[in-house]
Order: structure tokens, then sequence, then C-alpha cells
């Protein structure tokens, strides 16, 4: 990923209301949110909440189809892991016990975790 792409990911997640959006789309999963739905939930008119839409997608952090007379959004999972990789690809220089926690976080996410695998957090 070179350094202009992770800088429009990064700015179009800098602002309250755009951020707020990713993370709704992001509990949603992959099934997504139509947009009418994603405005009721956060209380956004539906002008705002296009423009923060388009500064996401133009991101690529969302994608949107069409289903019927609605437009379903979701978040790219993809983009956002090649975002989260970029930002951590140099984290621990060899040196395993800097990146741990990380690990340990994802592990205890309910929707990263392995079933019955241990998760252990260095302090």
């Amino acid at each position: 990923m070179e350094n202009e792409t992770a800088i429009r990911r990064l700015s179009a997640l800098a602002q309250d209301g755009r951020l707020e959006v990713f993370r709704l789309l992001v509990r949603a999963g992959a099934q997504g949110l139509a947009a009418g739905e994603i405005a009721r939930t956060l209380g956004s008119p539906a002008n705002t909440l296009s423009a923060q839409l388009g500064i996401l997608a133009n991101a690529q952090l969302v994608r949107s189809r069409r289903d019927g007379r609605s437009i379903i959004y979701c978040a790219d999972f993809d983009r956002m892991a090649e975002l989260l990789a970029y930002l951590m690809e140099d984290c621990c220089q060899g040196r395993a016990e800097v990146c741990a926690p990380l690990a340990g976080i994802a592990q205890r996410a309910a929707c990263c975790a392995v079933p019955d695998a241990p998760v252990s957090v260095p302090s």
C-alpha cells in the first residue's frame, strides 16, 4: 500500500460522523445496511450521510450494492485489513512481544476468536 492510500483511508475515518458510520457498518457485517437504516440509527440527515458515505467509498472503506430500491452499504473488510497490515507491518522489528498485545486483542474480539483457543495477553 502506498502512503497516499493509507492517508486517504485514515483521513476518511478522522471525522466523528464518518467513524460512527464505519463502526456501524462493521457491526452490521457482510450483509450491510440500507442507507435509510444507517440514517435512522445514527440520526443523520440524508444529505450529511450521503456525503459521509461518499468519502468512505472514495477511500475504499465501504462498498455499496443495489437491492431493489435500496442501496446497501457494507464495510470493506479487505481494504481495512490492508490498512491495518500497512500500519503494523514493521511493528515488532523481530521482537514478537511488541505485537503480542495486538494479537491478544484480535483473539478476544468475538468475531475473531477461534473457538476454545487459549487467549494470552502479556501484561
